[in-house]
C-alpha cells in the first residue's frame, strides 16, 4: 500500500499515480526504465519539499496518520519489552505505557506516549491524550528505574493532556508538575526524544531529561497552532500564522537549547521507512545514553539542573514578535 500523501505533495502525488499506473500494465523494460526514472524523480522531490517545509507543514507531518508512534519503535529498538501498568492509585492510562526491556542488551526502563495506529486504537489510547494517573503511573516507573540504577527511555508524542473534566478532578496540574519536580532531580539517566508532536504540559510532564532529542520531522511547543491561534486572534483558522510563531521546529529549538540534537529522519518524514527511522533513532539514543551514563551522579543531576535553568535566560528569544505584538 502506498503511504498517503500530505496536501503539500501534489506534485509527488501526482507522479505515484502514475507510477502506479504504469505497475498495472505488462512488464517490459521500457516500462521498468520508466517506473525507474519517476521513482528516482519522486525521491528528487521529496527531498526538495522536505528540505524547504514551513513550521505548519510540519507539524502536519507530525501527526501523518503513517508515522511511527511509540510501540512501533519499541518493537524495533528494544527486546523482552515487559509493560508495567496502573498508577496504584486509580487506573491504568493507556495513553502513556512503561515497561522494562532491553537496549543493546543492557537493562533500561522505557516510558512514553502511544496514540495508536488505528481508529480502534486511537480510541482505546485516547489519541494520546494522557490523564493524571498516566503522569503518576510514569512516575512510579522512573522511581523504580532510579531504585535499580537503570536508565530511562522516553518517547513524547501527544497533543497535549487530556483536558477533559475527569482529568481536572483527579489533579492533573499538579501530577505534571509533580513529574517536573521529581524528574529534575531522578537520580539516574534520563534520554528524552520527541518523536511525534510535543504538545503543551502534557508533553513536558514526562520530558525532564539529561538529553532531549528531536526527531527532524517533529514539533515541540507550549500548546498547539490552533489552540494559540483561538486564544490570541479569536480565529482558529490563523494556526498558519500561529505555527510561524511559536517557533515549534526543530532547528528553532536547537538554535534556543530547548533540545541538545535533531535525529534525521528519511527523505520524505519517518511514515516514509520505519526501519531507517528507527536505526537513526537508534544511533542517537545509544550514543547519548553512553555518554551521560559516564558521567557521576552529581554531575549528571547539576548538569540536568543548569540545562533547565538556563532556558529563557538572556538570548534566548522565546517568544517571536508576532506573538508578543497580539498578546498586548
Amino acid at each position: 500500500m502506498p503511504v498517503a500523501t500530505l496536501e503539500f505533495e501534489e506534485p509527488v502525488a501526482i507522479l505515484l499515480k502514475e507510477i502506479q499506473a504504469l505497475r498495472l500494465m505488462p512488464s517490459t523494460p521500457d516500462r521498468q526504465t520508466t517506473i525507474a526514472r519517476l521513482e528516482a524523480r519522486v525521491q528528487e522531490l521529496r527531498a526538495e519539499l522536505f528540505g524547504n517545509l514551513t513550521p505548519w507543514q510540519r507539524v502536519l507531518v507530525a501527526r501523518h496518520p503513517e508515522r511511527p508512534v511509540m510501540l512501533d519503535y519499541v518493537d524495533r529498538l528494544f527486546t523482552g519489552f515487559t509493560e508495567l501498568h496502573g498508577d496504584r492509585r486509580f487506573a491504568d492510562d493507556k495513553a502513556i505505557v512503561t515497561g522494562m526491556a532491553h537496549f543493546h542488551n543492557k537493562p533500561v526502563f522505557i516510558v512514553g506516549h502511544q496514540k495508536g495506529t488505528d481508529t480502534k486504537q486511537k480510541i482505546y489510547r485516547n489519541f494520546g491524550y494522557a490523564k493524571p494517573e498516566g503522569y503518576r503511573k510514569a512516575l512510579r516507573v522512573m522511581k523504580m528505574a532510579e531504585k535499580f540504577k537503570r536508565p530511562v527511555i522516553v518517547f513524547v508524542d501527544t497533543p497535549a493532556a487530556y483536558p477533559g473534566v475527569e482529568s481536572e478532578e483527579r489533579g492533573v496540574a499538579e501530577a505534571i508538575a509533580l513529574n517536573l519536580r521529581e524528574m529534575a532531580l531522578l537520580d539516574t539517566t534520563i534520554v528524552v526524544i520527541v518523536c511525534g508532536e510535543g504538545g503543551s504540559g502534557g508533553a513536558l510532564g514526562i520530558a525532564i531529561g539529561d538529553r532531549v532529542l528531536m526527531q527532524e520531522f517533529a514539533v515541540y511547543s507550549v500548546i498547539p497552532p490552533e489552540g494559540c491561534a483561538a486564544i490570541l486572534w479569536r480565529d482558529s483558522a490563523r494556526k498558519v500564522d500561529a505555527a510561524d510563531a511559536l517557533k515549534i521546529t526543530a532547528p528553532d529549538l536547537l538554535a534556543m537549547d530547548v533540545i541538545d540534537e535533531i535525529v534525521p529522519e528519511p527523505v520524505g518524514g519517518a511514515h516514509q521507512d520505519h526501519a531507517l527511522a528507527t536505526a537513526l533513532i537508534d544511533e542517537a539514543i545509544a550514543r547519548h545514553l553512553a555518554e551521560v551514563s559516564a558521567m557521576t551522579s552529581a554531575d549528571r543531576l547539576e548538569t540536568r539542573y543548569q540545562k533547565f535553568r538556563a532556558m529563557g535566560r538572556e538570548g534566548h528569544a522565546f517568544v517571536s514578535a508576532p506573538l508578543a505584538a497580539a498578546s498586548e
